[in-house]
């Protein structure tokens, strides 16, 4: 797990620009003999065929980051923001800008300590006022260089491990959960019996959550789970938003609410959220329990197509999340694995989805 994660954290792929690690994704999908499929959006899918209700599996495979906004006349980049980015975590930030002709290491100014005035010390830059400081003297030499408005920026990819089990890296969300399907994917390649599984990368969950909505309207599942970050709380900022310890296993989602402007949100599917309980009580893996609000995935929408689809967020503790440094935790990722897999083998053709049928 911990090869192959970096392996996906080295490949830049901001919202929209997901190609390359996209291609990376299908690599080592074909190197565990799985077939599969893409769609004008970028989403990536392969199916494993079988008996039951059908389930699509699907994390996010793209970042969030900036865009470039303007070049300066001195070659200065101006930015705007694409996807949840923290303004108060920016300020001499690597990061990494794409072109056609390779990826530009830069970093995001901030300002010399000894011309700040007291009052800039303890104030947040908006991201319409930083700029990216790329080496260039002119807008010429940028333009020369590749650089163009549009073009994606990511904070500087790489990875450090942290003690014997963890590693900080940018992109861990979702980057995490990508390695952790390849992982499912392989076991799946190995089994015998079991349900219809579409295991799906999915494309802009970082700008408008809905890049997997055409995938969902296309295979149509009668389940889906959706992986992703659980917010982990076990950090001195964070021990009044939940129980969320990293190093504790997996996790699933109760509720989540956005509740900032966007109405939507996923209240887990009564028969899912027991499929989750009874496989992580069989299996002997710890199960964690999750209740946010500010956090929404593209489950939210995935879970309205057709008919409607029973639903579940389930996925591992991050620290951090979305500043240019996460934490995630191997133990963590590999029982996620274990955890998916065995979830699936209890998902027979006689699997209960009715509201009643799952209440106890």
């Amino acid at each position: 797990m911990r090869d192959l994660l970096e392996r996906l954290l080295a490949v830049p792929g901001l919202s929209g620009h997901e190609d390359r690690i996209r291609r990376v994704i299908a690599a080592e999908l074909e190197d565990i003999g799985c077939t599969h499929e893409t769609d004008r959006l970028g989403n990536l899918w392969t199916t494993f065929r079988g008996d039951g209700p059908s389930v699509m599996l699907f994390t996010h495979m793209d970042q969030l980051g900036f865009v470039v906004r303007k070049i300066d006349a001195d070659g200065f980049l101006r930015l705007s923001r694409l996807g949840g980015v923290p303004e108060r975590a920016l300020a001499s930030q690597e990061v990494e800008v794409s072109t056609r002709h390779g990826d530009l290491p830069g970093i995001i100014a901030n300002k010399s300590h000894h011309a700040t005035t007291p009052d800039e010390k303890y104030t947040v830059i908006p991201v319409g006022d930083l700029y990216v400081d790329c080496g260039f003297e002119s807008a010429a030499e940028a333009e020369a260089a590749g650089i163009r408005i549009g073009s994606p920026v990511v904070y500087a990819p790489g990875s450090r491990a942290l003690g014997e089990n963890r590693i900080t890296a940018p992109a861990l969300d979702d980057r995490a959960g990508c390695a952790v399907l390849i992982e499912v994917a392989r076991a799946l390649t190995e089994r015998a019996g079991g349900p219809t599984v579409h295991l799906a990368f999915t494309t802009q969950e970082e700008f408008n959550l809905r890049g997997a909505l055409p995938l969902a309207e296309r295979l149509k599942p009668d389940m889906a789970i959706q992986i992703d970050l659980m917010l982990a709380t076990d950090t001195p900022d964070m021990g009044d938003a939940g129980e969320m310890r990293l190093g504790g296993g997996p996790g699933i989602s109760l509720y989540s609410f956005h509740g900032r402007g966007t109405l939507n949100g996923v209240i887990p599917h009564p028969a899912m959220v027991r499929l989750f309980e009874e496989a992580a009580d069989a299996a002997g893996i710890p199960l964690q329990r999750s209740a946010q609000t500010g956090v929404l995935t593209d489950l939210s929408y995935v879970q309205l197509v057709g008919g409607g689809v029973a639903a579940i967020d389930v996925g591992f503790p991050l620290r951090y999340s979305h500043a240019s440094r996460e934490i995630v935790d191997f133990r963590d990722l590999d029982a996620l694995r274990d955890l998916l897999v065995a979830a699936l083998c209890r998902v027979g053709p006689d699997f209960d989805l009715s509201r009643d049928g799952a209440v106890a």
